[in-house]
């Protein structure tokens, strides 16, 4: 039968001691079933590693070795999630991938800007959507699930039905439907309850296969994702003066989300071992923002996203390694607009474009090679290389000069490449070292070039139209071993940036909020240290933890008439660790643990950072720790019951960058039957 490809960053499915990047992979046992997160970003909450920044209680963006935003990547069963619309800095558009319907989540650190294109600069997440369930024979098989969970500190209520049917020979499909209701976040012991922090989502999710041949199959598939009132709280009036935060002057300021992709994908393996696969893809992703400002007037901001996707990828054998080959081109149609209300409600006008310059275009094109080569017994060289090519066709747009309507066009090309060594010294292949090499290379998108819109607190950003690609270099050296009884992992790397863009500020007023416009601001420079390991004790017993540090600098213009002045990356990681003890007991299937999770304060800000006090309070995130229990019991795989303490001594903490503090003492169950 022919095999499912695993588009990971290396674009070809491989065992992580063979990878030569550091990776974290969590199942879907794991986040429903132990960590219970209602997101994506929350099911990367502890990976190590990982800041998973979030702006509101139903937007994350996880933070990947000083990246995020449009800088880290995010595929749906290896397609783009990413589009030419995404802002710099925290997004909330991970959000909409069901956490519920994914089978794995597959992180990769680090660039793989030669495989995937302008944005895998921090790492690449792959969310691969559940799939029919073939059994081992042919012949009809159903399976399906029902799952919920609950959380006190969310007042979360979440539910999911699914039911699949396969033919080994033939065909299989698989259906889904989720449906969440997260309440008012209560806080740690002193914030409370944190008002205005809830949100409703609907998700729904088809896939269908046919078998032409055991070794050719079409796979049809369907995703759409509704998010309602999801409220940006430090915005508004209700935002916490916890530490000093300033609160927002908004009324109200929340989102709609709305997206939905279909594709078809034909996959053929030869039977000499050559793999090629076609991918047909139409992504639609819809934000729909309310504003209403503190003298009542309102804003109605939409940004329409269709992405027509198209790739065709190659995996051959040959003398001279395993060659992975392959062609992209994503197109995306944008609509944007403003519309403006007055304090009775009655419209007053439309602007020239919403958050960014309506009536767009955006191309994205890559051509990729690499080959996996064998030099001596366990030695490999990975070599890459990738031609980019982007054009951005803005239609309508605000000049930030004339404030007039205008229109622009460019177009930017590169030549990226990426080179890797992975030596796995001992015959049994129980540890591996790599190093290697890769370079970056993003294109400015849309939001770069011209957005129209409120960034962090009381900044409005407008266009900027000379800008020019960013440009980096990442070195890394790891080692990682799986030995019987404990494994590990330890990775250094240092990524060299050059012409970052970051925002800086005019000088001008606009509607009482700060103008800031974005500039290529030279240089810089991010690197750290990532640990992780896990000891098996016997009895069923493990002892696991991981460790994360990071530094980094980078050029930036704090004012209007000053030169640029190095400083802090904006967001950086403060030191982060996690640490637990497991038991399981394999015979009954009960499983207890208990883990602890801390973060140093993080007082090294950007200018950036600390101009936005509604979210950072002045001086600084403070430090946090958190003490957590869980236990369940597993019977036979069809009955599932987990019940957790998180946050047990009832701290106040938020996640550095956000824009609400994480829930205090919070119990959580879930239970889930498969049949």
């Amino acid at each position: 039968m022919v095999r499912d490809l695993h588009y990971t960053a290396t674009r070809h499915g491989q065992r992580p001691l063979e990878l030569p990047y550091m990776t974290v992979q969590t199942r879907s046992y794991a986040i429903r079933n132990e960590q219970m997160a209602a997101s994506v970003p929350e099911a990367l909450l502890e990976s190590p590693g990982v800041m998973v920044q979030q702006t509101s209680h139903g937007q994350g963006s996880p933070f990947i070795r000083g990246f995020t935003g449009f800088r880290t990547l995010m595929l749906v069963d290896g397609i783009r999630l990413n589009n030419s619309t995404f802002r710099d800095g925290p997004n909330q558009y991970w959000s909409t991938v069901d956490a519920l319907a994914v089978e794995r989540l597959e992180l990769v650190k680090g660039p793989a800007s030669v495989m995937y294109g302008s944005d895998a600069i921090g790492g690449t997440v792959n969310a691969l959507m559940r799939a029919p369930g073939y059994g081992i024979r042919p012949g009809l098989k159903w399976k399906g699930a029902s799952y919920y969970r609950f959380g006190s500190a969310e007042r979360a209520h979440l539910g999911r039905t699914e039911l699949s049917g396969a033919d080994l020979e033939q065909w299989g499909f698989s259906l889904g439907l989720t449906g969440k209701t997260l309440g008012d976040v209560q806080g740690g012991h002193e914030v409370g309850r944190q008002p205005h922090t809830g949100y409703d989502q609907w998700d729904t999710d088809a896939k269908a296969d046919y078998f032409f041949s055991p070794r050719t199959k079409l796979t049809l598939a369907y995703q759409r994702t509704q998010q309602d009132d999801v409220e940006r709280t430090h915005r508004t009036i209700y935002g916490l003066s916890w530490h000093g935060l300033t609160a927002g002057t908004d009324l109200q300021h929340y989102f709609d989300q709305m997206r939905q992709l279909t594709y078809a994908r034909l996959a053929h393996e030869t039977e000499r071992g050559d793999r090629f696969t076609g991918t047909v893809s139409w992504h639609r992703q819809d934000e729909f923002q309310l504003v209403q400002r503190a003298n009542r007037t309102t804003q109605r901001n939409t940004v329409d996203v269709n992405t027509a996707g198209l790739s065709l990828q190659g995996e051959s054998p040959s003398k001279i390694g395993t060659l992975v080959y392959g062609v992209e081109h994503y197109r995306d149609y944008v609509d944007s607009y403003q519309h403006n209300f007055n304090a009775a409600g009655a419209f007053t006008g439309a602007a020239i474009q919403g958050p960014v310059a309506d009536d767009s275009l955006y191309d994205l094109l890559g051509i990729y090679a690499q080959d996996d080569i064998p030099l001596v017994d366990r030695l490999h060289f990975i070599i890459g290389g990738r031609i980019n090519w982007a054009r951005a066709e803005a239609g309508i747009l605000r000049d930030p000069q004339t404030g007039l309507p205008t229109s622009f066009t460019d177009s930017w090309s590169n030549l990226s490449g990426s080179s890797r060594l992975v030596w796995q010294p001992d015959e049994s292949k129980r540890w591996s070292l790599y190093t290697g090499a890769s370079q970056g290379f993003r294109a400015p998108n849309l939001s770069d070039l011209t957005r129209f819109d409120i960034a962090r607190s009381g900044e409005l950003e407008t266009a900027a139209l000379d800008l020019k690609p960013e440009r980096f270099l990442s070195v890394e050296t790891g080692v990682k071993t799986v030995q019987k009884n404990w494994e590990a992992g330890l990775a250094c790397y240092h990524t060299f940036i050059d012409d970052f863009i970051v925002r800086t500020p005019t000088g001008a007023i606009i509607g009482g909020n700060l103008e800031v416009t974005k500039r290529n601001a030279s240089q810089g420079w991010v690197h750290g240290v990532e640990l992780n390991a896990r000891g098996y004790l016997g009895a069923g017993l493990t002892l696991f933890g991981n460790v994360a540090w990071q530094e980094g600098q980078a050029d930036a213009f704090p004012t209007s008439n000053a030169l640029s002045v190095r400083g802090p990356l904006s967001r950086l990681q403060p030191l982060t660790g996690l640490t637990g003890l497991r038991w399981d007991s394999f015979r009954t299937g009960f499983f207890a643990e208990t883990y602890g999770m801390m973060s140093d304060r993080q007082h090294r800000l950007s200018a950036d950072d600390a101009r936005d006090t509604q979210r950072i309070p002045p001086g600084g995130t403070p430090g946090w720790a958190t003490l957590n229990f869980r236990t369940g019991y597993d019977w036979k795989g069809r009955i599932r019951a987990v019940a957790a303490l998180e946050n047990a001594l009832d701290a106040d903490y938020r996640i550095h960058g956000s824009g609400y503090n994480q829930p205090g003492r919070n119990f959580k169950l879930s239970l889930e039957y498969r049949f």
